[in-house]
């Protein structure tokens, strides 16, 4: 199965770069023992001085703040999905029941068209004026967006120009975000030392879920003390106004950070003609991995918005829990998440990352029915049960990815691929997630909809990281010399350059297939 597979991978790589003589097909094809490049093996080498020694205490630092900033950008993109049900009826008045809860969540997936228009933009950018520029400039943008929702008059006051208006906001928040994540991503990675970069990395996803505690959190209070009438009237509101003062806060941690080690490294290293990589070049010589990553991307986005972002709403529209109660249990379970998140981190950098994913695939594959079924029960007791059994499988990957995806890609053009691999797969996948699986359920008025798409997705996930994701848990990113806690750990590494810069032959195939490009265009 694997050698088929493999086999179509190759044929669709010769498609791909358009190759047209017998000495590129060789090099196309892996597996062709006759090819001479191929058989041009020469050891890497690796100086001294070349490999970086972390500051830790700059590398917390870069975690903390990094983590803190994504928190916020979180909040304020997690409070239109806690306040789904409730704009619905302010911007969506003229529909009611599930299908209002699904223009709702149209309107949440709209942010995902400019997704990846923003990941392009800013990842590009990211890998040409630095990491840390770009994500002090997504996090202003978004917070800027998020206050502008609050604004908008209601659609009783203005009509359909307040749903346009809308649109606009989450347009712009879209765009912001395009740059926010993968950015983010691979900012911590590329600063933190390679045996502890699963952990420290884990961090990242601790404050998207702080970002999203505290909107749930608040809303949930707002709720609360407010009631849900002047909650319709103009208590949601409140959590839009408050972007504005959170995202000054978290711009000037994010513009105070020092830029990542690796790309300091690179830039000193960079040959004139590195700096006209283009989308292009990415998708023509990187395209494997992000295939891959893409892959490795649904399945994450998929249980991942399923958890945090649609489960609220599903509780309150579906099962006919008050809103307060509902968003309760799902703060409950997400405090609880956060320690398990650094456990999967922590052990990601002791057993693999892999090994970690795999496990809460097949979790989810055996489980998800049973949690759902928990979840229609009724029963409080079983509720939270059935919400924490998808959301421990759903830390599985949180723990890990923040890691595990910026280390698919050569630090070259790590934040320009990673961004267009993340965000084109979660704006097909992951604004679509709630939209599909309210509008299924409104079809079929079949609660389970839920467990039956995350099983899908999971059983996508096992196959691609079983067959074609490779492991660096612990090693030095693709295209960077490895970054070292110790100054003692330089010694060892030295005694085994090969091991060190793993990645050597897969970078020297890559070099050779854009030679053999640019003679093609001569």
């Amino acid at each position: 199965m694997e050698l088929i597979i493999n086999d179509i991978l190759d044929s669709l790589t010769i498609v791909s770069i358009n190759l047209n003589n017998k000495e590129d097909f060789r090099l196309a094809d892996n597996n062709n023992d006759n090819s001479p490049k191929l058989k041009r093996k020469s050891k890497p080498k690796l100086k001294k001085e070349e490999i970086t020694v972390v500051d830790t205490s700059s590398a917390r630092k870069a975690v903390i703040a990094t983590a803190v900033g994504n928190g916020m950008e979180w909040f304020d993109f997690g409070i239109y999905s806690y306040l789904a049900a409730t704009i619905g009826q302010v911007f969506f008045p003229e529909v009611s029941g599930p299908m209002q809860l699904v223009f709702s969540f149209a309107t949440f997936a709209v942010a995902f068209i400019a997704r990846p228009i923003g990941g392009i933009f800013f990842g590009m950018l990211g890998d040409r004026l630095g990491r840390k520029k770009v994500l002090a400039i997504t996090l202003v943008m978004m917070a800027l967006a998020t206050l502008s929702i609050g604004l908008i008059p209601a659609h009783s006051s203005i009509g359909y120009t307040a749903t346009v208006l809308l649109l606009i906001a989450r347009l712009v928040q879209g765009f912001s975000s395009g740059g926010e994540y993968s950015g983010a991503m691979t900012f911590i990675a590329e600063s933190t030392p390679d045996k502890k970069r699963g952990f420290m990395s884990s961090g990242l996803e601790v404050g998207t879920l702080v970002g999203y505690i505290a909107g749930a959190s608040l809303v949930t209070l707002l709720t609360y003390i407010l009631g849900e009438d002047t909650m319709l009237e103009w208590g949601w509101r409140i959590p839009f106004f408050l972007s504005a003062p959170i995202g000054l806060i978290g711009f000037y941690l994010r513009n105070n950070l020092e830029e990542t080690p690796a790309f300091e490294a690179m830039q000193e290293k960079k040959a004139d003609d590195d700096n006209h990589i283009t989308v292009k070049n990415i998708l023509q010589f990187h395209w494997r991995a992000i295939v891959v990553g893409m892959f490795v991307v649904f399945f994450y986005i998929v249980v991942n918005y399923t958890v945090l972002s649609y489960m609220p709403s599903h509780l309150t529209a579906v099962l006919g829990y008050g809103e307060a109660e509902g968003l309760l249990l799902i703060v409950i379970v997400m405090v609880i998440m956060i320690p398990i998140v650094l456990l999967m981190g922590y052990f990601s950098d002791r057993i693999g990352a892999k090994k970690i994913i795999q496990g809460g695939l097949i979790g989810l594959i055996l489980l998800s029915i049973p949690s759902f079924n928990l979840i229609g029960s009724g029963n409080t007791i079983q509720v939270f049960w059935g919400l924490l059994i998808l959301a421990v499988f759903s830390a599985s990957f949180q723990g890990t990815m923040p890691a595990l995806l910026p280390s698919l890609f050569f630090t070259n053009v790590r934040n320009g691929a990673l961004a267009i691999t993340f965000n084109i797969s979660a704006s097909l996948f992951g604004g679509t997630t709630p939209l599909l699986v309210a509008w299924l359920i409104s079809k079929t008025m079949n609660q389970m909809v839920p467990a039956y798409y995350v099983i899908f997705a999971s059983v996508v996930g096992i196959i691609v990281v079983s067959i074609f994701l490779k492991d660096t848990s612990g090693k030095a990113l693709r295209g960077s010399p490895p970054a070292v806690e110790e100054k003692a750990e330089i010694k060892e590494i030295l005694e085994e350059p090969e091991e060190a810069l793993w990645w050597h032959e897969e970078k020297k195939e890559i070099e050779e297939r854009i030679e053999d490009r640019l003679e093609d265009g001569k």
